[in-house]
Parts: C-alpha cells; sequence; structure tokens
C-alpha cells in the first residue's frame, strides 16, 4: 500500500446485499468491467468485485454486504486517506459528525464510515505509517 496524499480520495465503494446483481447493473450501465477480488478475472465464485474501467485498472468496488460490512449503508462510499484516523474521528465528533460504522481494522487500511452535520456519508482510511 503506497502513500496517498492526506485528504485525497483513495476509494469508491458500494456494499450491498446482491453485490452480483449490482456488477451487473453497473456494468450494464456504465460499461465497467469486471474483476473478482478474490479470483481476479474469473469471479464466479466471489463476493466482492473490482470494477474496472476501459483499461483494466480497478476504479470502484462492488462489495456483499454481510460479516464485518452488515452495517455499512447500501450508498456509494467514497474513501478519504488521513494520517491518524483515531485523531480524525475525534474530530469529527467535536465537529458535530457522527461515526455511522467502525473503525474497523488495524494499522494502515483502516477505516471508520463518518457522516458530516448534514448527513452525508463517506469513509476516512488511515495512511501507512
Amino acid at each position: 500500500m503506497t502513500m496517498a496524499k492526506p485528504g485525497s480520495i483513495v476509494g469508491l465503494d458500494l456494499t450491498v446485499p446482491d453485490a452480483p446483481r449490482l456488477r451487473d447493473f453497473y456494468a450494464g450501465v456504465v460499461g465497467w468491467g469486471v474483476q473478482g477480488l478474490k479470483g481476479g478475472e474469473s469471479y464466479g465464485d466471489d463476493d466482492d468485485y473490482f470494477m474496472t474501467g476501459p483499461d483494466g485498472v480497478p476504479v470502484a468496488g462492488v462489495c456483499r454486504r454481510g460479516g464485518e460490512n452488515a452495517d455499512l449503508p447500501p450508498q456509494w462510499l467514497a474513501y478519504i486517506a488521513v494520517d491518524d484516523l483515531d485523531a480524525a474521528v475525534a474530530r469529527c465528533a467535536e465537529l458535530g459528525g457522527a461515526v455511522v460504522s467502525g473503525p474497523k481494522g488495524e494499522g494502515p487500511g483502516a477505516y471508520c464510515v463518518i457522516q458530516d452535520p448534514a448527513g452525508a456519508v463517506l469513509a476516512l482510511m488511515q495512511n501507512p505509517g
């Protein structure tokens, strides 16, 4: 995992109960390709998918809602890089925001879904140290 500029968008994911249905929906509507998260080009048994642009590079993820992800809202979530996840979550609360889910994971890639005072939701992701 490479260091991202703090404040930059580092991911875009959609977590839903029926990931294959939404995978096929977005492939058909916007022309994204599909790669299974675990199985690469062969994604028959995967529950999580990379949606790829015309060059084959992942541009988004579509994931099955369940397990650790069961409490994520069924909406597109942008992931924003932060250098100190705990401090960013604390600052969110100080400024009138709320934690929707998490923090989850440890170290680089750990994340927390927050809601701003207006109700918009996004995820904060820990940068590698």
